[in-house]
Order: C-alpha cells, then structure tokens, then sequence
C-alpha cells in the first residue's frame, strides 16, 4: 500500500509538472482582512474607499458595514422606502469597489453606544475575523458618527473576551483598530499615522461613490445649500462629483507618504487617504504597518 501511494504521488507530481505547477512552490502570503464602520450607507465609501479598493485589487478581503438603516438621510424620502433605497445603493457601491457591504438596521439619526450596538459590532468584527478595523473617531458634528466611533472603541478589547458573545468564537489576536481622517480639532486634532496613496483608483472611488445617488447628488448638497452645483446630466455629475471629494493633500500626509513610499512617489500623489492608530488593539509597528498595508513602498 505504501509502494502504491508513492507511486501515485509520482504519477501526480509528474502531471502537474508536466501543466507547469510546481507543488513546492511558495504559497502566496495570507490574505488580510479588513472591515471598515462607519454610521451610514456611504461613510466607509468616503473614508477608506480608496484604501479599500486598493486591499480588493490585491486580493485582499475587505467588507464595510454601516452601523445604521440611513433611514432619515433625505429632504423629501425617509423611512422604509428610503433605506431600501440606500441598501441598493450601497449594494451597488460594494460591487464597484470590490468589497461586501452589511447594513444593521438601526434607526438613522437614533443612535446611540447602548450594549446591544456594541455587541453586533464585536459579532461582526469576530465573523470577518478582521486583521484591520477602521472607523471614526468619536468626535464629529453627527451624533450618529461620533457613537459609532464609540462603539466600536468600546469593541475593541472585547472582541477577545470568550464570554462576550460566547456564540460567536473570540478572536485569537487583537486588530489592529484606525481611525478616519476629520477635521475637528477639539480635544484632540487628527494625527496622521498612516497615508495610503490612492491615486491610482481615485476614479474608482468616485465611480462607487456615484451610486449614492441619494446621497451626493440629492441629500448632502441639500442640507448644505449647494444643491444647485450639481450638473442634471450624469456624466457631468460624476466629474463634478470627482473635484468636490478631490481633496487637498495636507502637508503632514505628504510627509507621512514620503516616510512610507518615498520622496519621488509622495510628490506624484495626487489624492490620499490617512489614517490613525487608536491607542486601544494592539499597536502596531511600521514593520507590522507594512506588512498589514502591502501597497505601501518597501
């Protein structure tokens, strides 16, 4: 019997040779896994969508969750109606970055770090077995953005604990947990820790964030009085939708991709997304920083 299954390891090996496969090769490195929260259908697209599809293209796993419905973002639509709306739109967003997209049903516009919130978070983060997690920080204009940054600091050290969830197994290591760039400055300011370059699919970006149409082209330019910017023609909404979310790069972010991708690539930059280490999960060196963000310069 042991005659025979070496040969027929033989006879296999010689086939696969013979198909150009080499069974000793080297086995690609691991996928990273990485989930991004944000408050509502459309925050992950806007704060991570370049880094995100940047991680898919790469073969990397990458889902966003919105922690609620979107149910009360519109002038005219609300309710029912409009989060279906909103799921189909991040639906479609989802397929344009690369990505899956899970939407809670929690009420938009009621949220807040109750312990039934906090326990969907650590579910999810566990389920997706997430090696990254990104969200805002906890403090922003929108309640809904700042409990969401809330909750998921609240989930960061729990998603270990057995007895938290105990039907959903804890993860053996601790992500390491990002926040999202924002401009407030009080009690602290953003600190860029990490600034990927995503020039490179920054027309994706805008592509994906065209499918919230509910969103940028009706809801937001409404609540901020500059509705009548937005073009009636499609093609001309989605450019101006491009300059709109452009984005200057701030010095300290040209600095942080110098640091990460060099002198010659950071000036070529042309659009970016920065993120910052929270001080709860574990704390990542810049070796871990580049391997966990294999687009980075070596």
């Amino acid at each position: 019997m042991i005659a025979f299954r070496c040969q027929l390891r033989l006879i296999i090996t010689c086939c696969f040779l013979a198909l150009g496969i080499n069974l000793n090769a080297q086995q690609p490195g691991k996928q990273i896994r990485v989930i991004v929260i944000g408050a509502h259908p459309d925050d992950c697209d806007l704060d991570a969508g370049g880094t995100a599809a940047i991680f898919a293209s790469m073969g990397h796993a990458v889902k966003f969750v919105s922690v609620t419905n979107g149910d009360a973002g519109h002038q005219t639509q609300g309710g029912e109606m409009l989060a279906k709306r909103r799921a189909e739109e991040a639906k479609e967003a989802g397929k344009r970055f690369g990505v899956e997209y899970d939407i809670l049903d929690n009420h938009d516009g009621e949220l807040e770090p109750v312990l039934k919130i906090r326990l969907q978070l650590i579910r999810k983060i566990r389920e997706w077995n997430a090696d990254i997690v990104i969200a805002p920080r906890p403090n922003d204009y929108h309640p809904d953005h700042r409990y969401t940054g809330v909750l998921v600091q609240d989930a960061a050290y729990m998603v270990g604990v057995p007895n938290i969830v105990p039907d959903c197994p804890p993860l053996k290591k601790n992500p390491v947990f990002l926040y999202t760039r924002d401009h407030f400055k009080r009690p602290n300011p953003f600190r860029a820790d990490i600034s990927v370059d995503i020039t490179a699919v920054f027309d994706k970006k805008v592509h994906a964030l065209d499918a919230h149409q509910s969103q940028f082209y009706e809801w937001l330019p409404w609540i901020g009085d500059y509705i009548s910017e937005v073009p009636a023609d499609a093609t001309a909404r989605k450019k101006w939708l491009g300059q709109r979310y452009a984005g200057a790069i701030s010095n300290e972010t040209r600095a942080v991709l110098e640091k990460f991708y060099g002198s010659t690539r950071a000036a070529q930059a042309k659009y970016a997304e920065s993120f910052e280490i929270c001080e709860y999960g574990t704390q990542p060196s810049e070796e871990m920083i580049r391997r966990l963000f294999p687009m980075l310069g070596k």
